[in-house]
């Protein structure tokens, strides 16, 4: 076997000695303030025996999808749950893409051409980085959630010919933070902006039925295209992207992340069809979980904590505590006390800028709310 080589090495140490090196590690059986299932339908048995009963039904025997959609894989369950999909968020169209990475990184190497610009959120996902890095159109950030600053980049980029194409995230991943929509919807109309909108962690949090963040607010036909994400949310695997029949015929055509991979498998297709079904059914769940966002805000300023999170109305909330050694060494305590709270690092947020990112569920206590905070408390 050849020697791994040096410059891999280097950053490998280099991780080491910034204490940033990441590893896998199995999952916990810690009260859990870390993962993404926001309803608990990741554990869900209702949706699990649902599903397998609906392959039961559909006599649905194929453990995968054979090939991509454009070769054998575009069965027609796919077909019944992108209408399904459409349907439940007031959208012309859904495409399935195997995970949410894969739909951002097919939709911004593709759809902004050679001539267009991308002005997205400094704090946008690495997946919506990445698809960008990939485009032929040239791409500028700005200020997070400032619009003033994304008015100023729209006046200086814009030129006659081309699009300017706007991105965000509903709630952002690292801060669980949301933008100002209506300021936001009202500059992209004022300059003929298109607007795309990440909506991973908002699907099951917003809305009666949790259909997101922009659907709860009716600005859906205000957007060119949603990517909606189900592995958070919805308990399962992959995403769709929202928006009209032109856009969805453009992706099977041009996003190569669609085009040349193998497809989810039946049962894949079938958990999402059945998560959506379920959200329907849950809206008491949507509700408690609701009701443990205000009661962490609430329990959070009457412990004197509100300075040292990140404002947010959403399930993802964030303690900055400096330094990768430090906030790794609360992460570990808050884990000896019994609860799943992981830190984040630089360089996944900006140096200085590490933090606690405890996730709130639906399932989670209010006394566990309350005693996780308690110990934060006390450690700092």
């Amino acid at each position: 076997m050849r020697l791994f080589p040096k410059s891999l090495q280097d950053k490998l140490a280099l991780r080491k000695v910034n204490n940033s090196l990441r590893s896998l590690k199995s999952s916990s059986e810690l009260i859990d303030f870390a993962s993404n299932d926001y309803l608990g339908f990741a554990h869900s048995e209702i949706i699990f025996d649902a599903t397998h009963q609906f392959l039961i039904d559909s006599n649905i025997k194929i453990n995968g999808a054979t090939g991509s959609r454009l070769i054998s894989g575009n069965y027609k369950l796919y077909s019944l749950t992108e209408d399904y999909i459409a349907k439940f968020h007031l959208s012309e169209s859904a495409l399935i893409f195997n995970s949410g990475y894969d739909a951002n990184v097919g939709f911004f190497s593709c759809v902004p051409q050679r001539n267009d610009i991308i002005l997205f959120d400094e704090l946008c996902h690495a997946s919506i980085r990445d698809g960008i890095q990939l485009s032929n159109a040239r791409s500028f950030k700005f200020m997070h959630n400032d619009f003033e600053d994304l008015e100023q980049k729209i006046l200086k980029f814009q030129t006659a010919g081309s699009n300017i194409f706007v991105a965000i995230e509903s709630v952002y991943s690292m801060d669980g933070d949301t933008p100002n929509l209506e300021e936001l919807i009202f500059v992209c109309e004022k300059h003929n902006c298109l607007l795309i909108v990440d909506e991973a962690h908002a699907l099951g949090v917003f809305g009666d039925s949790g259909e997101g963040l922009i659907q709860s607010l009716g600005f859906q036909d205000k957007v060119f295209a949603r990517i909606m994400t189900f592995g958070k949310g919805l308990g399962c695997h992959g995403a769709a992207i929202l928006g009209s029949q032109d856009l969805k015929d453009y992706l099977v055509n041009f996003a190569r992340s669609f085009i040349y991979t193998t497809g989810l498998s039946p049962h894949s297709v079938a958990t999402v069809l059945i998560a959506y079904q379920q959200l329907v059914n849950e809206k008491s769940t949507i509700e408690k979980l609701r009701e443990n966002i205000v009661h962490f805000n609430q329990e959070k300023n009457l412990l004197g904590l509100k300075p040292m999170f990140v404002r947010s109305k959403s399930a993802i909330q964030c303690a900055i505590i400096p330094g990768n050694e430090k906030v790794k060494k609360v992460a570990s305590q808050l884990q000896s006390e019994g609860f799943d709270v992981k830190a984040i690092l630089s360089p996944t947020v900006p140096e200085g800028q590490e933090r606690l990112r405890i996730c709130l569920h639906s399932y989670n206590s209010k006394d566990q709310i309350s005693s996780v905070l308690r110990c934060v408390m006390s450690l700092l």
